[in-house]
């Protein structure tokens, strides 16, 4: 049988191993799937004859190559920072590798040895980085091959919770890592085109520059941009494109109440707190505001940020509960920001019956025989559950599928890459839409950036 090897069982599991179960038959496969804590992905695989769980400390080198050695291809579902020590393993003892997260610099750096060994190390491939590339990358070659000059490329993508299950003021819940969420957009300016010009938003106005959209049947979101926007310029063949924007998806209001903690400070991830464990809510709160021996918090953080009384910021403020004095941090020597984050599992943490969502959109805009065009583009995926979330759909299939095409050899080239070849994204996309994962394209009058210049 062909031997898969996962690791890492985690939120994202679920979709990647129903789908790779229910081929193992037809396919020949047997997948094992190892984990530090393997109660996960035995509840996933239940007591098919085709898989095993398995103990595996990724920081145990005799473990990890033992099971790499036993393996034909090799996915890591693991966190970002941990893929670098399986690449290498992978290099070794001459095995291909799957991975859904960015390519970092080390893992770059490894793509003369893989096709010196004609290995493929495939990244990007899940929901955003992934989706998003094949489904972008599908529309800009079909617009090049029928004689289009592109102009114009935005894209954005949310995770979100479904409309079934947005049930508070913010219109959110964690349906990821809620650390990303606390953290978001810090590290430098976000960069992007805007007409052929370049342009820049500091950490502390991003949340404060947003752009609007609508999505048929699901209404008005908002958007602020992603912290490198030309990341993809070239990659893309984009490099004469006069806009060029990626951007994060909410609903419309959740930046402006956001924009508060980022004032405060309660985002900042850099230091930590004196005596946290023994604060409460409220002290944390106060810790950012002046001092007065007559004010309440509330007051001076009304007084502070110019919050009137009847603003529904004000009362998404108080929905999450941040006032109480009785409730305690309970975290030792710790940031603002994971201050914060405790704060918000409180109030944003799915419920047993919750679903979640991903919403993606994409608008191209090009030039043809003298005239411009523009198609606008989009997907939405609903969650069925807990355990198969829209985000573990949108995240798993493609990394599942990927990983059966290179050992099927429909994906032969080798190398450290992203899926924005047609090798690629043209089989995978096509079998997405069987399990509902589709986009709605649609012409639209071309309207260029900003619709009142037309």
């Amino acid at each position: 049988m062909r031997k898969i090897l996962i690791i890492g069982s985690g939120k994202s599991a679920s979709y990647l191993l129903k789908y790779l179960l229910d081929k193992s038959v037809s396919e020949n496969l047997f997948i094992t799937v190892g984990d530090l804590n393997i109660e996960n992905a035995r509840k996933l695989i239940g007591n098919h004859k085709n898989a095993e769980a398995i103990a595996l400390d990724v920081f145990d080198e005799t473990s990890r190559t033992l099971a790499i050695k036993n393996a034909d291809i090799v996915v890591s579902m693991l966190p970002a920072r941990f893929h670098i020590e399986v690449a290498k393993d992978c290099i070794s003892y001459k095995k291909h590798m799957v991975t859904a997260s960015y390519v970092s610099k080390e893992m770059q750096a490894l793509d003369e040895d893989a096709k010196a060994n004609n290995l493929i190390l495939m990244n990007e491939i899940g929901v955003d980085p992934g989706i998003d590339h094949m489904s972008a990358m599908q529309v800009l070659d079909n617009i090049r091959d029928n004689g289009g000059n592109i102009i114009l490329f935005e894209s954005f993508t949310g995770g979100l919770v479904a409309p079934e299950s947005d049930n508070n003021l913010w219109n959110y819940k964690f349906t990821w890592n809620p650390r990303n969420v606390v953290i978001a957009g810090q590290g430098g300016a976000a960069k992007f085109l805007q007409e052929g010009t370049y342009k820049y938003i500091p950490y502390h106005r991003l949340f404060r520059r947003t752009e609007f959209l609508n999505i048929d049947g699901f209404g008005r979101f908002e958007v602020y941009a992603n912290r490198d926007s030309l990341k993809y310029q070239s990659v893309y063949g984009l490099d004469k494109v006069k806009t060029l924007y990626r951007g994060t998806m909410r609903r419309v209001g959740f930046s402006r109440a956001w924009n508060i903690f980022v004032t405060l400070g309660m985002t900042d991830d850099s230091y930590t707190i004196d005596d946290s464990e023994n604060m409460s809510y409220r002290d944390f709160v106060n810790a950012f505001l002046p001092y007065s021996h007559s004010d309440s918090v509330e007051l001076k953080l009304r007084h502070q940020l110019k919050i009137d009384q009847d603003d529904i910021v004000w009362d998404k403020l108080e929905e999450l509960d941040i006032f109480n004095p009785n409730k305690r941090v309970e975290l030792k020597k710790a940031t603002p920001a994971q201050i914060l984050q405790k704060i918000l599992m409180d109030s944003w943490t799915l419920a047993k019956d919750d679903k979640d969502m991903i919403v993606m959109y994409h608008k191209f805009g090009y030039e043809k025989a003298g005239k411009k065009y523009q198609i606008d583009a989009n997907m939405v995926v609903l969650g069925e559950d807990q355990t198969y979330t829209a985000m573990a759909k949108t995240v798993g299939l493609p990394v599942a599928m990927a990983t059966l095409a290179i050992l099927n050899g429909k994906i032969k080239t080798p190398g450290v890459q992203i899926p924005i070849t047609k090798e690629i994204y043209q089989p995978i996309l096509q079998e997405l839409k069987t399990f509902g994962i589709t986009f709605n394209e649609k012409e639209v009058p071309y309207l260029g950036y900003n619709p009142l210049n037309n």
